[in-house]
């Protein structure tokens, strides 16, 4: 016979995916009903439209299922009342009830001295380069890796980091607290969710410099181990923006061989020698072609793009990525290549580059000195 003491502890155990602490301590455990070898988990959402709902029943249900005597599961939903999430909102965030700010700037969590979180800005000096399918792709190498990360698409007036996780929908508020939406374990947010898809996005610097700001100081990320910012091409306001906003983010430079792609990138990274960033690492994407028949390799666009770059640029080649249609096309359907096809020569590259990244973070030491405009 299934103890429904014992179900209840497993069910209590479990961190919420999005405000990153227990059920049980977030009061989100209304009760547990058994019968007959089935479990009902009656669980208590902060909001209608919770977007971690689906993400929490299957979890909810594998860890009841897992207790001896217990056959099958069963989550029944319920809501808080407001009070209850104003309660859940200043135990995950106690400065949102203070409209989440100190001494007149918003408060960006990543910028806290006890902060874990590694920052990286993948940047591009032109489009075309594959960076954004990369940033995906690593992204969820990394949360593959049981990393917790998420992807701030800054990417504002292309953005395209939605389609390519496979997420749509609306971020909720929880009071004046945002939760991003998450796609493949990745938490992401993106101006795309509030927009019409349809319509350019025709907006000037302060605009811009908001709209990152309110992405970095009123979404609520949680604890993340990674957040990778997915920059526009080139050099420009958002650049300088986030910069400012993150004075201890590093950047990666996305290239690809050919000597054109080479030089526009080497301008982008050296914007950082002007914002306080340092360069990480390059990474060449588009570096061969792999024959499906043979495994030989083709430099069609040149070679040596990559690691002339980074020693320009006095840092590392992290990978060079080889050409896979596939990628594109997981970009297209939000089924990133690492997930659909672990074993294919660009997703190797690309946990290469995700492992490095992880042993990596430890041993970054010092923190740049944030450039004031």
């Amino acid at each position: 016979m299934a103890n429904q003491d014992e179900v209840r502890r497993a069910v209590a155990e479990l961190h919420d995916p999005l405000l990153d602490r227990p059920l049980g301590e977030l009061a989100m455990v209304d009760g547990v009903r058994l019968d007959d070898g089935r479990a009902i988990i009656d669980v208590r959402l902060p909001v209608v439209g919770y977007p971690a709902a689906e993400v929490l029943r299957s979890r909810v249900v594998e860890a009841a299922a897992a207790v001896p005597g217990v056959d099958s599961a069963e989550v029944a939903w319920d809501v808080m009342s407001e009070e209850e999430t104003a309660a859940v909102v200043s135990q995950v965030r106690p400065q949102a009830g203070s409209s989440g700010q100190q001494g007149g700037e918003p408060h960006i969590p990543f910028n806290d001295l006890d902060s874990d979180t590694k920052v990286f800005a993948v940047a591009s000096g032109k489009g075309g380069v594959g960076k954004s399918s990369l940033t995906t792709n690593l992204a969820v190498a990394l949360a593959e890796r049981g990393q917790r990360v998420g992807i701030l698409d800054a990417d504002i007036w292309g953005y395209s980091i939605p389609r390519m996780l496979g997420v749509e929908g609306k971020p909720i508020a929880l009071q004046d607290m945002v939760l991003p939406l998450m796609g493949h374990g990745v938490k992401v947010i993106s101006i795309g969710f509030f927009l019409d898809e349809e319509k350019p996005v025709i907006w000037r610097g302060p605009m811009l410099h908001r709209a990152l700001q309110q992405f970095l100081a009123d979404v609520f990320w949680g604890e993340l181990d990674f957040l990778l910012c997915d920059l526009p091409p080139g050099t420009g306001d958002i650049a300088i923006s986030l910069a400012q906003m993150l004075p201890n983010a590093d950047m990666l430079v996305v290239t690809t061989p050919q000597q054109a792609a080479q030089r526009v990138a080497l301008r982008a990274g050296q914007t950082t020698a002007q914002t306080g960033m340092r360069v990480a690492g390059v990474v060449e994407n588009m570096a061969t072609f792999v024959a499906p028949d043979t495994g030989t390799e083709y430099a069609i666009f040149g070679e040596g793009g990559g690691a002339l770059l980074a020693t320009e640029l006095g840092t590392d080649l992290l990978g060079s990525i080889p050409i896979d249609p596939r990628l594109r096309e997981g970009a297209d359907d939000g089924r990133p290549l690492v997930l659909s096809d672990p074993e294919a020569p660009a997703s190797q590259r690309i946990s290469e580059i995700a492992d490095g990244l992880v042993k990596k973070k430890s041993s970054l030491v010092g923190k740049s000195l944030p450039l004031q405009f």
